[in-house]
């Protein structure tokens, strides 16, 4: 069995303090101790570290969506409508905008002529 590093203990901590603070990396590493610089080193070095960090941040949405159905079941329009928005296009809930162009489109072009004697070079 091998012994945990210091940089190991710090993951750990990081994946939990994650967990506590909702997923914001400088409040967690401030937690830890740790700068950003190494967080953000580890997410990319260590795949099993980026994946308990991507796990985290799964169960941060997973709360904000709660919390938007907790919203449309009280009735919260805004809520709904966002919902729709994003979740329901497949079903038409999709807002487009339509432009309209009347009229000549104007352009201007601007040429540049060489010097006579540089144009043999």
């Amino acid at each position: 069995m091998s012994k945990l590093t210091k940089t190991d203990i710090n993951k750990k901590a990081m994946i939990k303090a994650l967990e506590k603070c909702m997923g914001i990396a400088s409040t967690a590493c401030k937690m830890v101790g740790i700068c950003r610089t190494s967080h953000y080193e580890w997410i990319i070095e260590d795949e099993q570290y980026r994946k308990d960090v991507e796990s985290v941040q799964d169960m941060v949405i997973d709360f904000a969506e709660s919390s938007l159905h907790r919203q449309i079941e009280e009735g919260n329009p805004t809520s709904t409508i966002f919902y729709l928005k994003t979740k329901g296009k497949k079903r038409g809930f999709v807002e487009k905008t339509e432009i309209e162009h009347s009229g000549a489109i104007e352009s201007t072009v601007t040429t540049f002529a060489l010097p006579e004697n540089s144009r043999d070079e």
